[in-house]
């Protein structure tokens, strides 16, 4: 009724590249995932939807075929590229890279399909659905709101806090039982379907496929809107997009040779005056969100390892232990056997492979000789999360958590292994094991459930990640330094803590520590290492009072 064809064909344009924005904002602002590669997902769904209806006709099964193309091929090809991108220990640039390429490879592979693609001047003239410009500008519309109001709701979910996770710690993620690899390949599979599906939109409500659309400069152009709408917002990138592809398109007719000035400019200025992007000026004039109501903590019934093992069986068994870094042997020829319930302390100078030793117990692949088995089941060649399936569980001598999320959401996410979470709802109720329940009401975590865990102390984020990994359930917990930078009261309640664990829940712990005297107070036994090998092996008093460990520790001994 009020908007001219102009501006209802702008608007429809800027409404479907919104939801290409959205996925961006997805893997980037909440996933971390800085990714090109959208732009290239959206060309080969309109360019599916486009070859069918031109080469075969526009019926309406022809258009129902057209449409599952759209969305199946991106996803194939998302596959692909979610597997190359996310293998283990790939870094998060080599990703990046192939998102670079992506576009770049598809635009050559349009520019050589020569009339099956249109080759450098695109498919026009196809038939198309019989919606006119009004039907086309309702139906972006429409599924722009759809696919805004369903992310919104699952960014906001138990299950969206996964891409919040992944973005802070991707290690932690590991080490939690979770598989970030997986979860990333996943995202970019799905979010590919959703940009084939707007590329289907757009080549019906526009009538021609051209190369740009799949190429590194609307890729790059994808990137901008969201990082000016705001990232990590939903509503941001949306606005951002529309706003700047509105104006954009206005101000190309009536300054065709000053348009990109003006606009570039505008972008300078956002950048200095608003850095969080549109979402945050409007956020000023929104009344303040209250909290999301009272968090209940509940008792989680004990599952039981998934792994078990006799009483008077090793729990963790050690058999000739070798870690080299090329020529450089850190480890070398470790033998040692833990057992439930024992507290053994891993002391020995700086450089003696107690890193080492707990990155090779938690993560098969760093394992460079020998055996180590978990209950039986030998662990070299597991990634970190297949070895917290086993039952170990590892905390980090620099708290390991997630800064960005709340309390209850870190604890949520030591669960969702084994509890799949929502990707709708945010559950009012917290349910954990005893044993994690106990360390958060001795440290008064239980009273601040809701706040960011980016206000807690450095002794309260220590005892939240020791809860995290007790929430685990493990039959053996890897302690790097736990007491590292804690008053002398946070260190007697750590100690406490893990006193209860193994003498009362029979839960075998390794701890890395160098105060001698806090290793006398809470230790069964102790392991001396020394230049990557096992020097010394028994009680306490026999560890504190040997000649040997006073020469190490003194500097007198040569490996």
């Amino acid at each position: 009724m009020f908007l001219d064809r102009f501006t209802l064909n702008v608007l429809t344009r800027s409404m479907i590249y919104a939801m290409l924005a959205i996925t961006v904002d997805l893997l980037w602002g909440f996933t971390g995932v800085l990714t090109f590669g959208q732009a290239a997902f959206f060309g080969i769904g309109a360019y599916a939807a486009a070859m069918i209806l031109t080469h075969m006709g526009a019926s309406p099964g022809l258009i129902a075929l057209a449409f599952a193309l759209a969305i199946i091929v991106p996803m194939l090809v998302g596959l692909v590229v979610g597997w190359l991108s996310f293998s283990y220990k790939a870094t998060p640039l080599y990703a990046t890279v192939i998102s670079l390429v992506l576009p770049i490879v598809t635009t050559q592979v349009v520019f050589s399909g020569g009339q099956w693609t249109g080759s450098s001047s695109g498919l026009v003239g196809y038939g198309t659905l019989p919606f006119g410009l009004v039907g086309f500008f309702r139906l972006a519309g429409v599924c722009l709101l759809v696919l805004t109001v369903a992310a919104w709701f699952f960014v906001r979910s138990d299950a969206g806090k996964l891409l919040v996770a992944i973005r802070d710690n991707e290690v932690r993620c590991a080490y939690l039982g979770l598989n970030p690899q997986r979860l990333k390949i996943a995202l970019t599979t799905v979010l590919a379907g959703v940009a084939g599906l707007a590329g289907f939109l757009f080549a019906n409500s526009s009538g021609v496929v051209a190369p740009e659309i799949t190429g590194f400069v609307f890729g790059t152009e994808l990137v901008i809107w969201t990082a000016l709408g705001g990232r990590g917002t939903i509503i941001g990138p949306v606005m951002g997009t529309i706003g700047i592809d509105y104006l954009s398109a206005n101000l190309s007719g009536e300054l065709p040779f000053l348009w990109n000035l003006v606009i570039g400019t505008l972008f300078v200025a956002m950048i200095i005056l608003l850095p969080n992007g549109l979402a945050a000026l409007v956020a000023k004039f929104l009344p303040a969100r209250r909290g999301a109501g009272a968090m209940r903590l509940t008792n989680l019934a004990a599952a039981g390892a998934q792994v078990t093992a006799p009483e008077e069986a090793a729990l963790l068994s050690v058999k000739d232990l070798g870690k080299t870094y090329g020529s450089l042997k850190v480890l070398e020829g470790l033998d040692f056997d833990i057992r439930p319930g024992e507290l053994v302390s891993l002391v020995g100078p700086n450089g003696a492979g107690k890193t080492s030793l707990m990155r090779c117990l938690s993560d098969g692949t760093e394992i460079s000789s020998g055996v180590v088995r978990v209950a039986g089941q030998e662990i070299n060649g597991r990634t970190p999360n297949e070895i917290v399936a086993l039952g170990v569980g590892r905390k980090f001598q620099v708290a390991s958590v997630f800064e960005s999320l709340a309390v209850a959401d870190c604890l949520r996410l030591a669960l969702a292994a084994r509890h799949r979470p929502s990707p709708v709802t945010r559950e009012s109720d917290l349910a954990l094991p005893t044993a994690a329940l106990d360390i958060l009401r001795l440290t008064g975590l239980d009273h601040m459930l809701e706040r960011p865990v980016a206000d807690l102390s450095h002794g309260l984020k220590q005892s939240l990640e020791l809860a995290m990994v007790v929430a685990l359930e493990p039959r053996l917990i890897l302690l790097d330094e736990p007491t590292a930078g804690l008053t002398k009261t946070e260190r007697t309640t750590i100690g406490g803590i893990l006193q209860k664990l193994t003498r009362e829940l029979g839960i075998a712990a390794i701890v890395v520590e160098h105060d001698l005297d806090f290793v006398r107070t809470i230790s069964s036994r102790v392991v001396v290492l020394h230049q990557g090998r096992l020097v010394l092996d028994g009680t306490v008093d026999a560890v504190a009072n040997s000649e040997l460990v006073k020469t190490i520790y003194s500097g007198g001994a040569h490996g």
